[in-house]
């Protein structure tokens, strides 16, 4: 059989929006094609879309599958299209392109995402707008109010006054037209969605929360949504980042899978979220969906068991938390023992550990030290809920697919590097180290930090390759490690995993 021929366009070139997906298409035998770095995003520097267009123009008649971030093909990115100025009609000539493509070659099945623009919880003038630093207070006091007024009527009108009195009118005028041009975006790719140019379209809620712009935007998409009827094929949901991931999951394995979901606590699917706008089960419900997964009524006739780990009530961002996170709603020795269970009956298994955001649970992760981690199906544990769950669940749902053990190892080994040792361990050691820095832009500390990063991290990374995978045929190759920005939230981590000869 022919592998399936897919073209990936994503919204960055990090590692998990980039290097995870490319890696879960290998494991299955796909073949994966991304444009040059040239035309995509670096940080906040816009792509080349016209390049990015000649790229698509030469690759498309070889391939089956194309899954695009539509901001990155019409934006430049998913960060530059909160910041360029772009007009509304040269963002829809790009979009363009695909109803072109479609027409050119109608066999070819277009997985789309959209990401609506968040109202960051941070005043970050870097992946915002550039004002953002002095306002994003302001702004962020502005999308609750007029997202309340909205709902509620007149009697938050005099909150609303105040919160627009309190922004200067072209920073506000600015900030709300960028939001209604990519609302624009979207919409029409709802009448693309329609019309059968696309197969299948996300758009999703980054860093999002009950009341704001977001949930406005969202409700209007979902109207819409209503008049064209095109729900089959959409999910309108809080995510980002791990779209990739769920897309070229649904589009490699087309059947639905059955889940079984087993949470930490037994109260797990009713914790709250930090960047998310609905409880945990919710969530992993709409998560499940995109990926093309459905809930299974028990774990025997699961294709697969998502192990989601939760917080006793509530995520916390400072490890331990006591109060929210590590509390007695939860029991997390006899989620371990489910776990090795599992494991031990041939089950297939992808961890999502969505107890604190950015980085796994050091509790959790210490616990699973007695599992065989190589074992697993998946494993995730990244930035938002959202994030990760997208991520174990296309992990979990090509695990009948991987053709390719050495590049399932590699991927599944890279999550364990970056969501739990770097993120839960070695950025804030290297944070320390540096005394603080801005958490926006490190400027001359980059080469420092990159230098405390390479001597905390890489023992650890040998040493848990040898504990839990050295007895595999697998041989590792361990590159560099350096930030993928300047700034300590992402790091990059060069594995290389090759069957033995």
């Amino acid at each position: 059989m022919t592998p399936t021929r897919v073209l990936l366009i994503p919204p960055d070139t990090r590692p998990p929006t980039l290097g995870l997906p490319v890696s879960l298409a290998h494991m299955t035998g796909a073949t994966v094609e991304v444009p040059p770095p040239a035309a995509l995003p670096s940080f906040h520097t816009p792509g080349d879309t016209g390049l990015l267009h000649a790229w698509l123009e030469e690759h498309t008649p070889a391939a089956d599958v194309l899954v695009v971030c539509l901001e990155t093909l019409c934006l430049g990115g998913m960060i530059p299209a909160r910041r360029v100025s772009d007009a509304l009609d040269v963002v829809l000539q790009r979009l363009a392109v695909l109803t072109l493509l479609k027409a050119r070659h109608p066999k070819l099945r277009i997985y789309a995402f959209g990401v609506i623009v968040r109202v960051a919880h941070d005043n970050d003038p870097h992946e915002e707008k550039p004002y953002y630093g002095q306002w994003g207070r302001e702004l962020r006091a502005y999308s609750t109010a007029f997202d309340r007024h909205s709902r509620h009527g007149d009697a938050e009108r005099d909150a609303l006054d105040a919160t627009r009195e309190a922004v200067p009118a072209d920073i506000l005028s600015d900030w709300v037209g960028t939001r209604e041009r990519n609302h624009a975006l979207h919409l029409h790719a709802l009448e693309l969605l329609h019309g059968g140019v696309l197969t299948h379209l996300c758009v999703t809620l980054d860093d999002t929360s009950e009341y704001g712009l977001a949930a406005h935007d969202r409700r209007l998409l979902e109207t819409r949504a209503d008049d064209l009827g095109v729900w089959e094929h959409l999910d309108i949901y809080p995510g980002a980042d791990e779209v990739p991931c769920a897309l070229i999951a649904r589009a490699l394995h087309s059947e639905p899978a059955r889940v079984w979901v087993r949470y930490s606590g037994l109260d797990g699917a009713r914790t709250g979220m930090a960047y998310e706008d609905r409880p945990a089960g919710e969530l992993v419900r709409a998560h499940l969906r995109a990926a093309g997964c459905i809930l299974a009524d028990t774990p025997a006739e699961a294709n697969f068991i998502l192990a989601v780990n939760t917080p006793g009530t509530r995520q916390a961002h400072r490890q331990p938390d006591y109060a929210t996170v590590d509390t007695a709603h939860r029991h997390l020795p006899a989620f371990i023992d489910a776990l090795r269970d599992d494991l031990k009956a041939g089950r297939t298994i992808s961890v999502a550990d969505i107890a604190y955001p950015n980085g796994a649970e050091w509790r959790l992760w210490t616990l699973m030290q007695g599992l065989p981690l190589a074992k697993l199906a998946g494993y995730s544990a990244w930035n938002t809920a959202g994030n990760t769950l997208g991520s174990a669940i296309a992990f979990g749902k090509l695990a009948p697919l991987v053709t390719n053990r050495a590049e399932h190892a590699g991927a599944l080994f890279a999550r364990m590097v970056d969501d739990a040792l770097y993120q839960s361990w070695a950025r804030s050691q290297v944070r320390d180290r540096l005394g603080q820095p801005s958490p926006f832009d490190l400027g001359g500390q980059r080469d420092v930090a990159e230098a405390h990063l390479r001597e905390l991290i890489t023992p650890r990374i040998h040493d848990l390759w040898n504990t839990h995978f050295g007895s595999e045929n697998l041989a590792l190759e361990v590159g560099t490690p350096h930030l993928a920005w300047p700034r300590l939230f992402t790091g990059v981590f060069p594995l290389t995993v090759r069957e033995r000869a």
